[in-house]
C-alpha cells in the first residue's frame, strides 16, 4: 500500500469549510477513510487591532484552498474533484502534485514530535552541520522551536550554538 501524500485542493473563495466538509462526508459515506486520511485548512491565529481595543480571531493561512492527506487513485481523485466548490488540484494540467516534506513542514500541518533523551547540563555530541562530532554542553532546550543550544569549546572560548533538537546526542558514560 503507497503512502498517503497532502495535496491542495482549490476551492472557490469562502467555500473551504463546506469543501472539507463534504470531502469528509463522502469518505464517511464510502468507507474511504484508508485513501482519504485527513483533511485540513490551515489557520492561523491573528491579532487585530479595533476602535474596541484588540481582537484575537482565527485566519485562513490560505484562503480558497483546502489540504487533503490521501492516496492518489481514480476514485480518490473524482471523488475530491466532484465535490460542490472544489475547482480542482493544485498541480499542472490535470495531474494533482503532493506537497513536498519541506512544504508541509513550513505549514506546519504535521508536527513531528523530536524526543530528546538529555536534559541542560547534559554533555552531547553533535550528529550532524558543520560542527559535526564537536562535543558540548546542553544550555537551553526549546520545544516549541525545536532547538536546541549548545556551548561548544572551539579555540580555546566557550561558544554557543543553537541546533535543532535531532542533531545532538547524549553521550553515554
Amino acid at each position: 500500500m503507497e503512502e498517503a501524500k497532502w495535496y491542495v485542493v482549490h476551492t472557490y473563495s469562502g467555500y473551504e469549510n463546506t469543501v472539507a466538509a463534504s470531502i469528509e462526508k463522502a469518505v464517511e459515506n464510502r468507507g474511504m477513510h484508508e485513501l482519504i486520511q485527513e483533511v485540513n485548512i490551515p489557520m492561523e491565529t491573528v491579532t487585530e487591532i479595533t476602535d474596541n481595543g484588540p481582537k484575537t480571531v482565527e485566519r485562513k493561512v490560505f484562503p480558497g484552498y483546502v489540504l487533503v492527506k490521501m492516496i492518489l487513485t481514480d476514485d480518490t481523485w473524482h471523488l475530491v474533484r466532484n465535490i460542490r466548490g472544489a475547482t480542482g488540484f493544485v498541480g499542472s494540467g490535470n495531474k494533482a502534485i503532493p506537497l513536498t516534506d519541506a512544504e508541509i513542514a513550513a505549514l506546519g500541518v504535521e508536527k513531528h514530535e523530536v524526543v530528546v533523551n538529555y536534559q541542560v547540563g547534559d554533555s552531547v555530541k553533535i550528529t550532524d552541520g558543520a560542527l559535526e562530532s564537536f562535543i558540548g554542553t546542553v544550555e537551553e532546550i526549546d520545544m516549541d522551536e525545536n532547538k536546541v543550544r549548545v556551548v561548544v569549546s572551539m579555540f580555546g572560548r566557550e561558544t554557543p550554538v543553537e541546533l535543532e533538537l535531532d542533531q545532538v546526542e547524549l553521550i553515554q558514560d
